[in-house]
Formats: C-alpha cells, structure tokens, sequence
C-alpha cells in the first residue's frame, strides 16, 4: 500500500509516468527502495524506487548504468539498458531482461559443464572493466578494518575459529603488499552469478547499484566466494577454498601477474570471506558450505610464500 501511494505522488508530479504500467512487485526494502516490474513506452521495464535519503545513491547508479552501457550493448555481453530516470520522483526505469540467471543455470549443469559459462562471466567482467583500468598503489588497511568490524559480528563460535586464522594470513598477505600496485577500475560492485543474466550466447549484468572504483581483484573475488559459500563448483578442485578452475579462467582472463596471484587475489578472496557475515537464519547447509570454504581458505593461506 506504501508502494502505491508512491507511484501514485510520483505519476501527480512527473507525467512521463501516466503511460508506465506496474504489474509487480520484485522487491521491498523497507526505508530504503522499492523495485517493480511492468512496461514503460511499451517495453518491458523494471523501476527502481527509493526514499528520499537514497537520492544519491540512485543518482550514482543512474550515472554508471548511462556511462557503461555505450561501451556495453554488444551481442554477447551488455548490461540492461537505461531508459528514464525521474529524479524528481526518485525513480529510475532500466529494460528488463529476459532470460535465466547465471547461478540458476548453473546449478542445472553437472559440474563439469560450467567451466564455459564461467567463462562467459569472466569476460563479461572483463569487457567492464577494460575502459575504465588503471594501476594504483596499494592500499589494504581499510579493507582489513572492514573485515576485522565484520568478523565481530560473526554468530557461530567454529566459523568465529575459523576466521581468526584466516584474519592472521590476511595481515601477513597485506605486508607483503607494500611497494606494490593494485590494478584498478569501475568494478560491477556486487558481482556474482544472480547478476549475470543468460539468454542464448548473450550475458546481461544487472543490478550495477554498487559499482564503484575499487580494485579488480576485489570484483573476482567477490563471484569466486559467492560460489564457494554455497558448494557450487566447476571442478572438483579447491584452491584459496573456491573452484580452482574458475579461479584459473579469471586469471587467464584477466592475464593476472604472478603478485595478483598469489598475493592480491588471495587477499580479496580472504577479505570476501570475512565481510559476508553468516546468519542464524541460513539454512545448515549454508554454514556446512560456509565452514569447508573458510577451513580450506585458511589452509592454503598458510602455505602461501610469507
């Protein structure tokens, strides 16, 4: 009812509305944004809208999605075009796209068959962040406070353990960084497979609300984890507690030096474990996934060279 009351102020001060259909509701984030589905000038259309104190945020994200998508409309990989924003109603209006969402489709697979359409997502976040890469010195002590803030919160006492040791290896990994370069750009932000969409050879990124300048290995470990938090595996190798063959496919595709390797992407991936912190509410199975991913992480960041 909230919702519509919204669209109904918005459509009274932006008449661009009057013609929109809403058919549904996708998502609620109580105080903070709404986002629906319907058509807009007869295509099929998601709206995004936010309260007032998400302005800028919005504001930001409509920037990215009208930066890239010049750069990203191709036939194989793209992101969902922008069609409107209505600032004076806080709303953005994006196509929407058809198709089935990476995670979703690669989960239908057997494990040996997801080697290519991880492919397709290391290329894709490739061809993103292409125009915008830059080398920059390396900066990891704020993202060890982030992580070292999130481990506090962590509820289960055996991940708590778990996370302690790999807190030790991140410390000595982010040593180690001083004098060296990160390779940075405009990252997705929140990149991962429910954010990918497929149809047919073509991938569609999604969701680009958290692209900012960060470093790139902190983008690819990002997708890496999210995969290995939840048992999903291209092979039936880990290393750093993810697919290795993934891992493998993003550096190639990437060209990744020998210091993103062993030391930088290592870093991310630790610091992607500790700042996604696990809930009561997850399913066993979760916390299952959870603990071998972290435990293995642990291991290998032991044996890395100091």
């Amino acid at each position: 009812m909230a919702v519509q009351t919204r669209l109904d102020e918005a459509r009274a001060v932006a008449p661009a509305l009057e013609a929109a259909e809403i058919d549904e509701v996708l998502r609620i984030v109580p105080g903070k944004r709404a986002v629906l589905a319907g058509h807009w000038q007869g295509r099929p259309a998601v709206f995004r809208m936010v309260e007032r104190a998400e302005a800028d945020w919005q504001a930001r994200e409509w920037a990215e999605v009208a930066r890239i998508w010049p750069q990203m409309q191709g036939l194989r990989y793209r992101v969902a075009e922008p069609l409107a924003y209505l600032p004076e109603v806080c709303i953005m209006v994006v196509e929407r796209v058809a198709g089935t969402p990476l995670m979703e489709h690669l989960w239908s697979l057997v494990p040996g068959a997801r080697g290519a359409p991880m492919q397709q997502a290391a290329a894709w976040l490739r061809r993103y962040t292409d125009v915008s890469e830059s080398w920059r010195a390396a900066r990891p002590e704020g993202w060890l406070a982030r992580a070292e803030r999130a481990r506090g919160k962590q509820p289960f006492a055996r991940l708590r353990q778990i996370e302690a040791g790999i807190a030790r290896h991140l410390a000595r990994l982010a040593a180690r960084q001083q004098g060296v370069e990160w390779r940075m750009a405009i990252c997705h932000g929140d990149f991962h497979p429910n954010n990918l969409v497929l149809r047919g050879e073509r991938l569609t990124g999604i969701d680009l609300g958290g692209s900012a300048q960060m470093p790139v290995c902190k983008d690819i470990a990002r997708c890496l984890a999210h995969m290995g938090r939840r048992g999903l595996f291209s092979s039936e190798r880990r290393r750093l507690g993810v697919d290795a063959a993934a891992l493998d496919q993003f550096a190639e595709t990437f060209a990744l030096t020998e210091t993103e390797r062993r030391c930088t992407l290592p870093f991310f991936i630790g610091i992607e474990a500790l700042i996604r912190v696990e809930n009561r509410s997850m399913k066993r199975g979760r916390i299952r996934h959870a603990e071998a991913m972290y435990s293995a992480l642990r291991d290998d960041l032991a044996v890395l060279p100091g």
